[in-house]
Order: C-alpha cells, then sequence, then structure tokens
C-alpha cells in the first residue's frame, strides 16, 4: 500500500507498521497514526532516496528514534548493513525488537549519544554513509553525523523545505571536512509535503576536536 515498486515488500511493511503501533503507545515513537500517513510520510519518505545509498554500504543512523529511514531502507536493501545510534534506552529496545523481528541486517543498535560515538575510536570515520531524519537543524546535524563518516563517503540528510538550514550550514560542512554534492528536492504522494535530501561528501578529515560535546552542537552551532 502506498509503496510502489516496493510493494513486494509490503508483509514485512505491514509487521514493522504493527509492531510501530505497539511500541508507540509506551514510548511515544511518532505523532503520526493514521494508516496512509505512515506509509507515506514514514516509510515512502525513508526509501524514496535509497538510490544515493551506494550498494553493500556501511551506514550508521544518528538518533534512530522510531527507524526511520533505517528499517524501511532495510527491508528494501538487504546489501545495507546499519548501526543505529539512539540516546534513549526505551528506544533502543524498540529497535531491536524491530531488527530482530522482522530479521533485519543490522550490526547493531548502540545506547550512547552521538557526541560520544563521534569520538569513539571504534566508530570516528569508520562508515561509508551516516544518515539522520528529524533529529536536528542541519549545522548540528553536519557536527553529529560528519564525525563517523570515512573520507570518501557521504552523509545524507533528510529534511523538509531546508533552504534556509542549507545556506546556515554551510561553514559547518567546510569545517567538518565535508562539500555539499547533491541537494533533492521531491514531494511526497498524495499532497503530503515537500521534502529535501542534502547529500555532502566527506572530502577531508574532521578535525579532532568534534564534536565538541556538553551540548555545544545545538547551543553554538558551527
Amino acid at each position: 500500500m502506498y509503496l510502489g515498486e516496493f510493494e513486494k515488500f509490503s508483509d514485512k511493511f505491514d509487521k514493522f507498521k504493527e509492531i510501530l503501533e505497539n511500541f508507540n503507545q509506551k514510548y511515544n515513537l511518532t505523532s503520526i497514526s493514521d494508516e496512509k500517513e505512515v506509509y507515506i510520510k514514514h516509510f515512502f519518505d525513508s526509501i524514496k532516496p535509497q538510490n544515493y545509498f551506494p550498494k553493500g554500504a556501511k551506514v550508521v543512523e544518528i538518533g534512530s528514534g522510531g527507524g526511520f529511514p533505517s528499517v524501511p531502507l532495510m527491508i528494501i536493501r538487504d546489501d545495507l548493513s546499519f548501526t543505529l545510534i539512539e540516546s534513549t534506552g526505551k528506544k533502543c529496545e524498540y529497535l531491536k525488537q524491530v531488527v530482530d523481528n522482522l530479521d533485519l541486517n543490522c550490526a547493531e543498535v548502540l545506547n550512547i549519544r552521538a557526541e560520544d560515538g563521534g569520538k569513539d575510536k571504534a566508530l570516528r570515520e569508520k562508515f561509508d554513509v551516516a544518515t539522520a531524519r528529524a533529529v536536528a537543524r542541519l549545522n548540528t546535524l553536519c557536527e553529529y553525523c560528519l564525525p563517523f563518516v570515512k573520507v570518501g563517503g557521504r552523509f545524507i540528510a533528510y529534511k523538509g523545505d531546508a533552504e534556509e538550514e542549507i545556506k546556515e550550514s554551510l561553514n559547518a560542512v567546510k569545517t567538518l571536512g565535508g562539500e555539499v554534492e547533491n541537494i533533492v528536492n521531491y514531494a511526497l504522494p498524495e499532497g503530503f509535503g515537500k521534502r529535501t535530501v542534502i547529500v555532502i561528501k566527506k572530502v577531508k578529515p574532521t578535525p579532532e576536536k568534534y564534536p565538541r560535546g556538553r551540548g555545544l552542537e545545538r547551543k553554538k552551532p558551527l
């Protein structure tokens, strides 16, 4: 339903929706409950930019929350391996349930803050792609996400109308070793709004002092 060419995965999407609904009552994962809106605003929106994820990519998702875009992408792209970063323990429990019940190719779910993970030598600059959706403004997101990306890799940010955010993030992108490679605008079906995906290529290592931590990524964005 509402998935077009990905209709063959409808059983898994239906099961994912059921798990999301069950946990949403306890953990407040999403304010969207209407079936059509869930399929379009969450599922369709997550998979629409899937061509920007290279085949076989090792992906880290920052602020996984309800599992968007990671879970829909894992459903349709079993070549992708995801590590999910989420700071809220209860949401990590939910994500582990989703991964196990849908038999998804997820490397691990980590209950850590992005700014701590970005400093961890086991995670820093180890991923082909970092991605995030509805976590923070783009300049803040860059500091959370780009430290995880290896040189030559990409940060793929899911946004709504992002023209202003893109302009205000250019200093952060450059400072953290990236450059804007592509800006993709599209409309969701049935008039459910406009979306933007920003593809930022990592062209040089992120300076060691980033992410700064102590909440500075949000309080004083680059």
